[in-house]
């Protein structure tokens, strides 16, 4: 099973980075703007539009506001298995780290996903710049 680690610091306040993160259904919003085009809630699932044209059905596991943690899965016919978490740790007032964490099968796959989690990762640093010295 391929496992694809993003520790993502960011300067930004834990709680800002969260509120973002658990607020499912506004990923293009919020988390991932430019990277996500659209998503929509429908139930426990999002159906998120990436920049590239793909779409996917992301449905969340869990929502622990206690740990700063979501997990979500997709279930579709190219992936055997597909389960994620994102996991906001605070490193003082101002800063944070996004822990985001993606499990999959199949193995051949990991490079796609991990080229696409490379353009996420800098859509969030834009969702949440650097504070003004």
């Amino acid at each position: 099973m391929a496992s694809i680690h993003n520790d993502i610091p960011l300067n930004a306040p834990a709680r800002d980075v969260w509120d973002a993160v658990r607020d499912f259904g506004a990923l293009h919003r919020r988390l991932a703007p430019g990277f996500v085009t659209a998503c929509t809630l429908d139930g426990d699932t999002r159906i998120v539009t990436f920049a590239n044209g793909s779409v996917a059905r992301e449905v969340l596991v869990d929502c622990d506001d206690a740990r700063q943690r979501l997990v979500y899965a997709i279930n579709n016919e190219r992936l055997k298995h597909y389960s994620a978490s994102v996991q906001v740790i605070a490193e003082g007032e101002a800063r944070c780290r996004l822990v985001w964490i993606i499990d999959m099968l199949p193995n051949e796959l990991a490079p796609y996903v991990q080229g696409q989690t490379k353009d996420a990762v800098a859509a969030i640093h834009r969702a949440f710049p650097a504070a003004a010295a």
